[in-house]
């Protein structure tokens, strides 16, 4: 498959690290994967990890993000005070806030890993030890690196992944970014000169 510049854009980025978290996440292939936040960066990770094998559970707040991770091939769509009936094997944080941790240790099996893909984020709460007891794990997503690209990109290509995306004037990036900061887009956001 080729891709236009537009569906490069978040490929190059969302793309790459939402694949450095899955793998980082140490879902086995076949796993049952949670992806808590979908946006940019879960809308693409989900379709590897389906291609891969993997039964997909979104957590989000927005009822579109839910139908978008359905309609991607989640088995499971709900918020994260919802139970989805099953414990899962890995899971990624996309959402920058402190507070998911925990909520997501919650839904984590025994020797399960979640991998927090945030640039930042709101500080981590307490919680009980219980929730990470089991060889739980927790582990930040920083950078990806070449081979992770290169391996992004060939399997992007070979299923091919369906990028979702809206396009904006370059002048207006503020109000993009104000619409991204609410979950206002369903997919990602590209700017255009």
């Amino acid at each position: 498959a080729s891709f236009s510049d537009v569906e490069a854009a978040p490929l190059l980025c969302a793309g790459v690290i939402g694949y450095r978290a899955l793998k980082l996440s140490e879902v086995p292939k076949g796993g049952r994967l949670g992806l808590f936040g979908f946006g940019a960066s879960a809308h693409l990770a989900i379709q590897v990890a389906n291609y891969w094998g993997c039964e997909t559970y979104v957590f989000t707040r927005d009822e579109s993000h839910r139908e978008l991770g359905l309609d991607l091939g989640a088995v499971w769509a709900g918020g994260v005070e919802d139970d989805p009936g099953v414990r899962l094997d890995g899971a990624v944080s996309f959402a920058p806030v402190g507070w998911m941790v925990p909520a997501a240790l919650e839904k984590l099996g025994r020797g399960a890993t979640l991998a927090v893909n945030a640039v930042h984020s709101s500080d981590i709460p307490a919680f009980p030890y219980e929730s990470l007891y089991w060889e739980r794990g927790v582990r930040s997503v920083a950078n990806f690196t070449r081979e992770d690209a290169h391996e992004f990109l060939s399997l992007a290509a070979e299923i091919p992944v369906r990028v979702r995306t809206e396009t904006f004037p370059l002048a207006d990036a503020n109000e993009v970014l104000i619409r991204l900061k609410a979950g206002g887009i369903a997919g990602a956001a590209v700017l255009v000169p």
